[in-house]
C-alpha cells in the first residue's frame, strides 16, 4: 500500500519576516502565544485554556508527512524579530481549493504582519489553488480588514464553532480566486 505524502514546504521570503515549516523547537512559543485569550478566541481550533499536550500534538500533526494542512511560523528573526510572530496556515480542499487561517502574536497585533504573511502565501501559493477560502468572526473586524486588504471577496455570512468560546459563532466568509498556473511561471 502507497501512502500519499504531501510535498515539502518550502520558506517563503519577505522583507519583513521569513514564512517558514514549523518545528519542534517552536512548541514553547506557539504555547505560549496560542494560550492567550485574545489569540484563542479568534480562531476556530485552539482550546482555552491549553490541555497538556495540546501544543505538542498540534506541531506533531503538522510536520506530518500525511498533513491536511500547510502551517508556516512567521519568523522575523532575519531581521532581530521574533522567532513566531503567528502562524498562517493553508488548509487543503478539493477542487483546487484551499482554505487560509493565520493568528498573530498579541505585541504584533496592528503593525501589518497578518496583512504581509496572507500577501506572501497569495503570491506564492504554494498549493496552486484556484481558489482561497478564509473565514472570521463577525467580533474580529481587523482581520476581515486584514482579508479585504488582500483583494478576499465578502461571500456572506456562515457560522462556525469556536472551541475556545464553546459555542457556534457568527462569520465572515470570504474567496480570492487565483490563476494557479501563471503564479509558477518563472
Amino acid at each position: 500500500m502507497m501512502l500519499d505524502t504531501q510535498p515539502l514546504q518550502a520558506a517563503i521570503e519577505t522583507d519583513r519576516f521569513v514564512l517558514r515549516p514549523l518545528r519542534k523547537s517552536d512548541k514553547g512559543l506557539i504555547e505560549l502565544n496560542s494560550a492567550d485569550l485574545r489569540v484563542a478566541r479568534n480562531t476556530r481550533t485552539i482550546p482555552h485554556p491549553l490541555p497538556p499536550g495540546a501544543i505538542d500534538a498540534f506541531v506533531d500533526r503538522a510536520i506530518d508527512d500525511e498533513r491536511s494542512e500547510d502551517l508556516w511560523a512567521i519568523d522575523g528573526t532575519l531581521v532581530g524579530g521574533c522567532e513566531v510572530m503567528g502562524l498562517i496556515g493553508l488548509e487543503r480542499m478539493d477542487r483546487n481549493q484551499s482554505q487560509i487561517s493565520f493568528w498573530v502574536a498579541p505585541p504584533h497585533w496592528n503593525n501589518g504582519i497578518a496583512s504581509a504573511a496572507v500577501a506572501a502565501i497569495l503570491e506564492e501559493n504554494p498549493q496552486e489553488a484556484e481558489t482561497i477560502f478564509a473565514e472570521v468572526f463577525q467580533d474580529n473586524p481587523a482581520s476581515a480588514r486584514v482579508l479585504t486588504n488582500c483583494g478576499f471577496e465578502y461571500l456572506g455570512d456562515a457560522e462556525t464553532f469556536s472551541v475556545a468560546r464553546g459555542a457556534n459563532m457568527a462569520t465572515w466568509t470570504y474567496l480570492k480566486k487565483l490563476n494557479a498556473g501563471d503564479q509558477k511561471q518563472a
